[in-house]
């Protein structure tokens, strides 16, 4: 039997095909490789002003506008082929209440919708919803504080306050005691809070599957962004 041949014409064809097909899936693939996702930032302290209204009373979580928009997500360090690297995830579905007593923290409830997670690149996201998270399952994650929490160090005059405020975080269907080192900032009739909280995955059984191509380490954070006013 002859060998088959090809026609110069069918070869190149063929050859524009693949590189037609690596062109547009090649920019995807480098992205999520080399993306580090949208991270949710610091409290911005820019045009602060004197707070306008009291403590005391009950806050609820609004979207917020501009830098200091409501948001919270995730940091994780992944070691990828050939590079290092952090990664975030981050949503601004976000609500709850805190409630205020005299100078004390009372009661807060913070829920964030995890299946609106997202970074910046799609294919990432639902991979993280399904296969890590498990959003389907455990739609939310919430942070809870029943015991009060004094909030004597917090100023009116448009500083940065810091307290730590301990509470139960449920995540993955799991709850676990954490403390988090919170940031407040009172401006008009606003109050910004921010934070990082430090977290080990496995507390919450968040494994990473076999088909994930990095190595996710155990230690992150979460990144807390919140906007409140009062109700």
């Amino acid at each position: 039997m002859k060998p088959v041949s090809r026609s110069p014409f069918v070869v190149l064809t063929i050859v524009a095909i693949v590189l037609l097909a690596f062109a547009s899936v090649g920019p995807v693939v480098y992205k999520a490789l080399t993306s580090t996702g949208i991270k949710t930032g610091e409290i911005h302290t820019d045009g602060a002003l004197p707070a306008s209204t009291d403590m005391e009373g009950t806050w609820e979580v609004i979207h917020g506008s501009g830098a200091n928009m409501t948001s919270v997500g995730y940091t994780f360090h992944e070691i990828l082929p050939g590079e290092d690297k952090d990664t975030s995830g981050s949503t601004h579905d976000v609500t709850g209440t805190v409630t205020v007593t005299g100078t004390q923290l009372t009661q807060a409830k913070i829920v964030v919708a995890m299946d609106t997670l997202e970074t910046d690149v799609e294919k990432r996201d639902i991979n993280v919803r399904r296969g890590i998270l498990h959003t389907e399952d455990y739609p939310e994650a919430v942070f809870a504080v029943d015991k009060a929490v004094s909030l004597d160090g917090i100023t009116e005059d448009g500083t940065v306050g810091h307290v730590t405020v301990p509470g139960v975080l449920t995540l993955h269907g799991v709850s676990k005691n954490v403390d988090a080192p919170l940031d407040i900032l009172r401006t008009g009739n606003r109050v910004i809070i921010g934070g990082t909280v430090p977290i080990n995955r496995l507390d919450f059984d968040v494994q990473t599957p076999e088909f994930v191509a990095a190595v996710i380490d155990e230690q992150g954070e979460l990144n807390i962004r919140l906007t409140l006013e009062k109700v």
